[in-house]
């Protein structure tokens, strides 16, 4: 069920985008990513949260089985597509987290939201979860990294306090580099209106 509901998913978010460039001759999706969690992150993470290692546990618990990643060109993109997806009738918006707006400490930007969407099985429609991260190609561009930095095998990196200010800095710096290029975009964008 889970891996229907990313397809759903997937393709609700592809017609969208295929709709939104005939409409404004432009695609708001640079690309997608999907993800499945495997058995062993399931159970890490229903001991981590301290409940019954379960297939029904996972079920009522964890809500990021199904996974996908919409990378969008600009900020502006990020909500566009979240509005269209979360104002279809068959999506019921479960939880919403604004990492955009409000980062993370560590200087992570997302936007993230669980979703439930109806999966149509022989036996019947069931609701299905499916956790949606929707950011921009310099949002992916620094989590990617910092990803793969933090989760080096090496402990120094994680008690190293300098580096995590630098990554942070970095973030910033990223950030700052989004709002200026959708600065510029909306600009050419207001200059085509007027021409």
């Amino acid at each position: 069920a889970y891996r229907a509901a990313i397809k759903e998913v997937r393709t609700k978010i592809e017609i969208l985008s295929e709709d939104f460039a005939v409409r404004h001759d432009y695609n708001p999706i640079h690309h997608m990513e999907r993800r499945l969690k495997v058995p062993e992150s399931i159970e890490e993470k229903l001991e981590r949260l301290k409940k019954e290692v379960s297939i029904e546990s996972a079920r009522e618990n964890i809500f990021d089985i199904a996974g996908i990643r919409v990378v969008c060109n600009f900020i502006d993109d990020v909500y566009a597509i979240a509005d269209m997806l979360t104002s279809q009738n068959d999506v019921t918006l479960i939880t919403e987290k604004d990492y955009i707006k409000n980062p993370k400490p560590n200087g992570y930007r997302s936007l993230h939201l669980v979703l439930s969407v109806p999966v149509f099985l022989s036996s019947g429609s069931v609701p299905v979860p499916v956790e949606v991260q929707i950011r921009t190609i310099a949002m992916d561009f620094w989590a990617s990294l910092e990803h793969q930095i933090r989760y080096k095998p090496d402990e120094a990196i994680h008690n190293d306090d300098a580096l995590r200010r630098e990554l942070k800095q970095c973030a910033e710096e990223s950030a700052l580099l989004d709002r200026r290029m959708q600065e510029i975009y909306r600009r050419l964008k207001e200059g085509q209106k007027e021409g």
